[in-house]
């Protein structure tokens, strides 16, 4: 095993016509992007090496059985990989099994009926309001690099962009007099993401300073970095941390951060999901419905103002009163919620 925790590997030189061919489709009839369409590739090639210790090669399609992907997926399990990166992994096996299928060369997949790793239930954390403001209020670095930092942190909060979505504008996709910016989303699907005024004002103050980091007056790259060139990720991540540790936010801030604060206050504040769907550039509902995870209190602050029962009294049974809020139909005591014992006591 390689000291990256990755399952070692021989070498086993380019990828044939066929992957090539699959990564080629992927890219232009697909429209994904290069980084994603790298990632597949890197799978592969991952996946061809497990083969080759095997005794077998990934050009032989119809000698690749159920047990060598099952075997792949033991041997990255006990390498420590994350069950997300197995999950993804088997998807671009999936993608690839079903290409060939597509195009004649296989008649079966042998990843058929395979099921992806369970995965782990977690949710990225979001900022609080009061935290998101003070990160977005914090005085700018002298020059344009301090106001490009502020523009970075409006568009990735106020408009939910992705980092790579952020760093992938030109001057051309911006329209802050118009409210909106012009989004090369995932597959390269293109939304338009609104402003909101504080970002349309950073924008505009940032496009003004731009020309103080810009080295190529050819380059149209929205965000560039300290050398003139486009800012990395690398770069961005730094410049959200920075802003943090500096608006005194007691969490490690990310830029993914950001957007998830974006969706979670939006929701939080009554927003449809469907229109939050929109926002976020999600191809399914199902994706954006993780980020409406809500605190407790925030469930028992709803839950007071709606339901009929919470702020009434329990009712006693001797009078035969009904309903889901009797503590007399719960002898365990169990049903007793903290909210029917805050309604106890406002009665």
């Amino acid at each position: 095993m390689s000291s990256t925790g990755a399952p070692s590997s021989q070498p086993v030189g380019p990828l044939s016509r066929v992957c090539l061919g699959f990564l080629g489709y992927l890219e232009v009839e697909k429209g994904y992007s290069p980084a994603t369409v790298s990632a597949y590739a890197a799978d592969l090639q991952q996946f061809a090496g497990f083969l080759l210790r095997r005794g077998k090669s990934l050009d032989d399609f119809e000698a690749i059985a159920r047990d060598d992907a099952t075997g792949f997926l033991a041997e990255l399990h006990r390498t420590r990989q994350k069950k997300s990166s197995m999950a993804r992994k088997l998807s671009t096996l999936r993608s690839f099994f079903r290409y060939l299928i597509r195009n004649r060369m296989l008649t079966q997949s042998p990843l058929a009926g395979l099921r992806n790793p369970k995965q782990e239930s977690r949710q990225p954390r979001a900022l609080n309001v009061d935290q998101a403001t003070a990160l977005m209020d914090t005085p700018a670095k002298a020059g344009p690099e301090g106001i490009r930092d502020l523009a970075l942190a409006e568009l990735l909060y106020g408009s939910g962009l992705r980092v790579s979505e952020a760093l992938s504008l030109t001057i051309d996709d911006v329209r802050a007099d118009r409210g909106f910016v012009r989004v090369r989303g995932k597959g390269g699907k293109e939304r338009l993401a609104p402003l909101s005024e504080a970002a349309r004002l950073r924008l505009s103050e940032y496009l003004d300073e731009r020309g103080g980091l810009s080295r190529d007056a050819a380059d149209q790259t929205l965000f560039l970095g300290v050398r003139g060139g486009p800012l990395t990720r690398r770069e961005a991540q730094r410049i959200v941390s920075r802003l943090a540790e500096q608006a005194g936010v007691g969490q490690s801030v990310h830029p993914h951060t950001l957007r998830h604060s974006f969706a979670s206050h939006l929701l939080q504040a009554g927003a449809d999901l469907r229109s939050v769907q929109e926002m976020l550039g999600h191809s399914r509902l199902s994706t954006t419905e993780r980020y409406t995870h809500l605190d407790l209190r925030r469930i028992m602050e709803v839950y007071d103002k709606a339901h009929p029962y919470s702020e009434k009294p329990a009712a006693s049974t001797e009078n035969g009163g009904g309903g889901a809020g009797r503590a007399g139909d719960d002898p365990t005591g169990k049903y007793e919620t903290d909210t029917a014992a805050k309604g106890k006591e406002k009665a």
